[in-house]
C-alpha cells in the first residue's frame, strides 16, 4: 500500500461489457447482433466456453473482476479509472458499423461492484446505438454515481475534465480524448449543439498547446492531472512517433500520466521525465476467448496499473503493473510463466523508449529508466 499522503490511481485499459459479457450478468439485453457472420451475442459465451470450459449464469456483478477485486482492496486507489467500451443502452438501433457494443443499464453494478469511479467513454464504442444510446448511457452512469470523461452532451462536457477532490490530499483530473487512429469516426465529435466524444484529429507535438492551456486553466497547486486518450490499431506493438511526440508533449507540459488504449493487448510504455506514458493497457474485460487470429498478442493477458503520487510536488512515487489473466470472462492473477512472457515482450521494446521493464518476486512489473530522460 502506497503511504497515506499519496494519491494512488489503478487504471485499465478497455473494459468491454457489452455483447457477451452483458449474456452472462443478471439482466442480459436481447442478444441479437448486427455483424456480418455472429447475429448472437451468445455465439460468444458459446467461444469462450469451447475454449475453457462452462460459465454458469447468470453470474453475479462481482465475477467478471475475479482476482482484480482482491488487488483493488489491496492497493485501496483513490480513483480507480477504467476506459468503458461499450454503450449501456436498450436503444434498438445500432449504427451501421458491423460490430456494436451495449449493455443493458440493469447491468451497471458490474461497473460499482469493483468500486469503478471514472468511465473514460471517448472511444470508438460508445456511440455504437446512436446518439440516443450514448445520452442514456450518460444519464445511467451518473446515475450510479460514476462520473465521466472524454464525452459529453456537447463539445464543452466532452472537454471538461472528470474532477475527483480527496479529502486532505488534493484533487485528480482526468480528460479524455478519442483519435481517428483507433476507428472513431470524425463525426461523433461532439460541438456546441450535438452530443459526442472529445475529438482528436491528429496527435502531434503541435496538437499539445491547446490540450496544455486547458490543463493550466483547470488545475491547482495539489492535482494530479491524468491525460487518457483512446488511439491507435488493435494489433502490434509499434508506437507511432507522432503519438510518441505527442504523449510527451503532455508531460513537458504539466500532465501526470498519459492513459492509453486501444490495442487489444498491452504494448510498451515509457517514463518521460519521471512520468508515465502508457500507449495501451490491453482490454481488461472483453469476450474474446475462444476468437482466433491473433494468440501470438496474448490479448488475454491485461495490466491493472496502480500508481503513487505526492501531490505536492506532483511526482511519481510508486508504479507497479499487475498481469492478469482472462479465463471464462473472469480475471485472475497471472501465474509466474505467463508474467515472465509478458515481462520478456515488453522489455525489449520498452528499452527503445529508455525504460526497462522488471519482474519482481510478486508478479508485478516495475519501470525503471535506464537513460537520462
Amino acid at each position: 500500500m502506497i503511504a497515506d499522503a499519496s494519491i494512488t490511481l489503478a487504471l485499465v485499459g478497455d473494459v468491454m461489457t457489452g455483447r457477451g459479457i452483458d449474456q452472462v450478468l443478471p439482466h442480459p439485453n436481447p442478444p441479437i447482433l448486427y455483424e456480418s457472420y455472429v447475429r448472437s451475442a451468445l455465439d460468444y459465451v458459446g467461444l469462450a466456453e469451447d475454449a475453457n470450459g462452462p460459465i454458469e449464469r447468470p453470474v453475479p456483478f462481482e465475477y467478471v473482476w475475479g482476482e482484480a477485486l482482491g488487488e483493488l482492496r489491496r492497493r485501496q486507489p483513490d480513483v480507480f479509472i477504467i476506459n468503458l467500451e461499450t454503450a449501456v443502452t436498450r436503444a434498438a438501433s445500432p449504427m451501421p458499423k458491423g460490430i456494436n457494443y451495449r449493455m443493458n443499464p440493469d447491468n451497471v453494478g458490474v461497473l460499482t461492484a469493483a468500486g469503478v469511479d471514472c468511465c473514460v467513454l471517448s472511444n470508438n464504442h460508445v456511440l455504437d446505438w446512436g446518439r440516443d444510446g450514448f445520452l442514456e448511457t450518460l444519464e445511467v452512469l451518473q446515475h450510479a454515481g460514476l462520473k465521466t470523461a472524454g464525452a459529453g452532451r456537447d463539445a464543452d462536457e466532452a472537454a471538461a475534465p472528470a474532477v475527483f477532490a480527496l479529502a486532505g490530499k488534493g484533487r485528480v483530473l482526468v480528460y479524455g480524448l478519442a483519435c481517428p487512429s483507433s476507428g472513431v469516426p470524425s463525426d461523433w465529435a461532439a460541438t456546441a449543439t450535438r452530443p459526442g466524444v472529445n475529438f482528436l484529429a491528429e496527435p502531434s507535438s503541435a496538437a499539445v498547446a491547446p490540450i496544455a492551456a486547458r490543463v493550466r486553466r483547470d488545475r491547482g497547486d495539489s492535482d494530479i492531472v491524468v491525460v487518457s486518450i483512446h488511439w491507435g490499431p488493435n494489433w502490434g506493438y509499434e508506437v507511432d512517433p507522432d503519438d510518441r511526440a505527442f504523449a510527451c508533449g503532455l508531460i513537458e507540459a504539466g500532465v501526470d500520466v498519459v492513459h492509453g488504449h486501444s490495442s487489444h493487448h498491452a504494448k510498451p510504455f515509457e517514463l518521460h521525465q519521471g512520468k508515465p506514458i502508457f500507449y495501451g493497457c490491453g482490454d481488461f474485460i472483453n469476450d474474446y476467448e475462444g476468437i482466433s487470429g491473433h494468440q501470438a498478442y496474448r490479448d488475454d493477458l491485461p495490466l491493472m496499473v496502480v500508481a503513487g503520487f505526492d501531490p505536492t510536488a506532483q511526482r511519481l512515487v510508486a508504479l507497479d503493473m499487475a498481469p492478469f489473466l482472462i479465463r471464462n470472462f473472469r480475471l485472475w492473477r497471472a501465474d509466474p510463466d505467463d508474467a515472465a512472457w509478458l515481462q520478456r515482450e515488453l522489455d525489449p521494446r520498452c528499452r527503445r523508449l529508455g525504460t526497462a521493464v522488471r519482474l519482481n518476486a510478486e508478479g508485478v512489473l516495475r519501470p525503471s529508466l535506464i537513460g537520462g530522460r
